[in-house]
């Protein structure tokens, strides 16, 4: 309630999270995403050449008739995690990146101190909801110029 615009229709968005209005914009294309989809593209541009479409038409065909989904729409799922991870000259995992816990627990799957459960939080209402993997990333590569803390978790440290 307190995020919503004084004129928005507040019936329309009584039982949205975040998560649920960033998915929304996700899809309309406003916010950037990385995975977009839920499939990997180049396996899709590959089916839209054996299927003798152009890609776009295909993926948009998908899209419409459910076969395909937008990856936000279910982030736990292990084929939407991201993999790697490049740090350029950024502390995220020191005073960047807001909840730092969440991202030793989540992104790292090291030692933390959350204290609270994922499960206290408000629970989308749109988006796909399952038990948060820990330790998503398999590398973190890290491009700075000074020791900082996410230097400290990196699989790989680069001079810039």
């Amino acid at each position: 309630d307190e995020v919503l615009a004084p004129t928005a229709d507040k019936a329309k968005y009584a039982n949205l999270a975040m998560l649920d209005l960033n998915a929304e914009s996700e899809r309309m294309g406003w916010l950037p995403s990385a995975p977009q989809l839920g499939a990997n593209p180049l396996d899709l541009t590959d089916e839209a050449a054996r299927a003798g479409m152009k890609p776009i038409d295909y993926v948009v065909g998908r899209l419409k008739s459910g076969a395909l989904q937008f990856s936000c729409d279910d982030p736990d799922n292990p084929v939407n995690f991201p993999r790697n991870m490049f740090v350029w000259r950024s502390n995220i995992l020191g005073s960047s990146g807001k909840g730092h816990e969440y991202f030793l627990k989540y992104l790292l799957g090291t030692q933390n101190a959350l204290f609270s459960d994922e499960r206290d939080a408000l629970m989308p209402g749109e988006v796909t909801v399952r038990s948060a993997a820990e330790g998503k990333l398999d590398l973190l590569t890290v491009l700075d110029f000074r020791m900082s803390t996410t230097c400290l978790y990196g699989d790989i440290v680069l001079p810039t």
